[in-house]
C-alpha cells in the first residue's frame, strides 16, 4: 500500500496574511501530524480492510472539521470579523480530503468501506 504524502497547498498559505507566520506553521504542523498518524495507522493495519477503516475514519473527521469551519465563516462576517482563517482551514480540510482520495488503493476501498459502515449502522439500502 502506498504511503500518504500530504502537504499544504501554496495557494492556501498565500491566502493567509503575510505577517502571520504562526498560522502558516500551525497548518504545516497539523498536516505533518495527520500524515504521520495516517501512515502509522495504515502500516499497523493487519489487512487492507483495516487500513481502509483507518483512512475512512480520518476522512470523516476531516469532513466534520470542514463543516465546522464553513459554519464559522458567516458567523465571523456577522460580527464584522475577517473569516480568512476559517476559510483557509476549511479549504485545507477539503484539499486534504482530495489528497487522501488520490492515493490509488484508497480510491478503490473508500466506497466499499463506507458501505460497510452504513450497513453496520443498521441502515439498509434498497433498490428502487
Amino acid at each position: 500500500m502506498d504511503e500518504f504524502d500530504l502537504g499544504v497547498p501554496k495557494q492556501i498559505l498565500e491566502s493567509l496574511p503575510d505577517e502571520d507566520q504562526a498560522a502558516k506553521q500551525d497548518m504545516q504542523r497539523a498536516v505533518a501530524g495527520l500524515e504521520a498518524r495516517l501512515n502509522e495507522a495504515v502500516s499497523a493495519a493487519e489487512d487492507e480492510r483495516e487500513a481502509a477503516q483507518a483512512v475512512v475514519s480520518v476522512l470523516e473527521r476531516l469532513e466534520d472539521q470542514l463543516e465546522q469551519y464553513d459554519e464559522f465563516v458567516p458567523e465571523l462576517r456577522a460580527w464584522g470579523q475577517s473569516p480568512i482563517y476559517a476559510i483557509s482551514w476549511r479549504n485545507l480540510q477539503a484539499d486534504l480530503i482530495m489528497q487522501i482520495q488520490e492515493v490509488g488503493w484508497v480510491a478503490e476501498r473508500i466506497d466499499q468501506e463506507r458501505n460497510y459502515r452504513t450497513v453496520e449502522d443498521g441502515i439498509r439500502l434498497r433498490d428502487r
